[in-house]
């Protein structure tokens, strides 16, 4: 027997359109998945808090490998939220102003 749902007065089923995902439905989910793990929001705090890192700095604060944290770092950087500049051997990142910004007027725009 099939259950039905009650639904509210003010309530009218909405007409089933398919809808693409707009630009701005693709930056949100971008900028999501760079926040959605614990430890990349970990490292935005670290690189928040020192105003920039090295990338084995990181790897010491992390309980992690290398490798791991590098991965972290890519989707970040992907996302627009940090950058990397080569610095000899190593890799400096910061957190792109930007960056932050566009996570705050996209959240913001739901």
């Amino acid at each position: 027997m099939p259950r039905h749902l009650p639904v509210c007065d003010d309530c009218t089923p909405a007409p089933a359109v398919k809808v693409k995902p707009s630009k701005a439905d693709e930056v949100l989910a971008g900028l999501a998945w760079a926040v959605a793990h614990p430890v990349r929001v970990r490292i935005l705090r670290i690189l928040l808090a020192k105003k920039g890192c090295v990338c084995g700095e990181l790897v010491e604060m992390l309980p992690l490998a290398q490798s791991t944290v590098s991965q972290h770092l890519k989707v970040m950087k992907d996302a627009g939220l940090i950058q990397g500049e080569i610095d000899g051997p190593k890799v400096c990142y910061c957190v792109r102003p930007d960056g932050l910004e566009k996570v705050e007027t996209t959240v913001g725009g739901l």
